[in-house]
C-alpha cells in the first residue's frame, strides 16, 4: 500500500509557475480535466475519514483514463506533509465502475471537476489545479526531497505550501471573497468555470 505525501498552495500567477517548472526540467505529463467523484454509503466511510473514489482523466488530445482509489485517514508526517494510505487501480470505463459501485449501495456524495497540467521532475509531481469557482490551486506530491525540490523550483514560499485539505482551501477562499466556492462545473449554472480560456 502507497502511502501518499503532499502539499498544496494557492497559485496567483500560474504561468509563471509553469515557466519555472519547465526551467527546472520537469515535464508535462498531462493537460485536461480531471473529474473524480467521491462515494460513500450510509456515510461510513466519511465517518472513518476514508475515500472512495473515481477519477476520470480526460486530456486534451488522446484517450481518456480512469482510476478507482481508496484512501485512508489523513494525517500530518513529521516533516509536515500530508499523509495518507492510498490504493488505487486502473480501470477502462469510469462510468462502468461508478454503476458496479452503485449497484453495491455506494452513491456519489461528492464531485470535484478541475482543468490540470501535471508537470513531472525526479520522484515528484505538481499539479496546478483550475476549478469552476476558487483559488488555483498547486498540488505538490511525491517523497520529502522530491516535494521540497519542486517547491523550491516553483519561487513559493515555503510556508506557503500547506499540508491542508482541500476543504480548508474552499473555506479560506470564501472567507476572503464572501463568494461560495464551486468544487463541481454543474453548479455554475451557466457562469464560465474558472478554467476558460487557460
Amino acid at each position: 500500500m502507497a502511502n501518499e505525501l503532499e502539499l498544496k498552495a494557492v497559485v496567483e500567477d500560474p504561468a509563471r509557475i509553469r515557466a519555472a517548472l519547465t526551467a527546472a526540467g520537469a515535464r508535462r505529463t498531462f493537460r485536461g480535466l480531471l473529474r473524480d467523484r467521491r462515494l460513500d454509503a450510509g456515510g461510513r466511510l466519511t465517518a472513518a475519514d476514508t475515500v472512495l473514489r473515481v477519477r476520470r482523466w480526460i486530456p486534451d488530445e488522446g484517450p481518456e483514463s480512469a482510476l478507482v482509489g481508496w484512501k485512508g485517514p489523513v494525517s500530518v508526517s513529521p516533516g509536515g506533509y500530508k499523509q495518507r494510505e492510498e490504493l488505487e487501480y486502473e480501470v477502462e470505463d469510469g462510468a462502468a465502475a461508478l454503476q458496479v459501485f452503485a449497484a453495491l449501495g455506494y452513491e456519489v456524495v461528492h464531485a470535484i471537476d478541475r482543468a490540470v497540467e501535471v508537470h513531472a521532475l525526479a520522484d515528484g509531481v505538481a499539479r496546478l489545479e483550475w476549478y469552476p469557482r476558487m483559488d488555483i490551486l498547486l498540488e505538490i506530491e511525491g517523497t520529502p526531497a522530491a516535494i521540497e525540490s519542486l517547491v523550491a523550483a516553483t519561487g513559493l514560499r515555503r510556508d506557503a505550501c500547506l499540508p491542508d485539505a482541500l476543504a480548508l482551501f474552499v473555506s479560506r477562499y470564501e472567507a476572503r471573497t464572501g463568494r461560495r466556492a464551486l468544487l463541481a462545473e454543474a453548479e455554475l449554472d451557466g457562469e464560465p468555470p474558472g478554467w476558460s480560456g487557460w
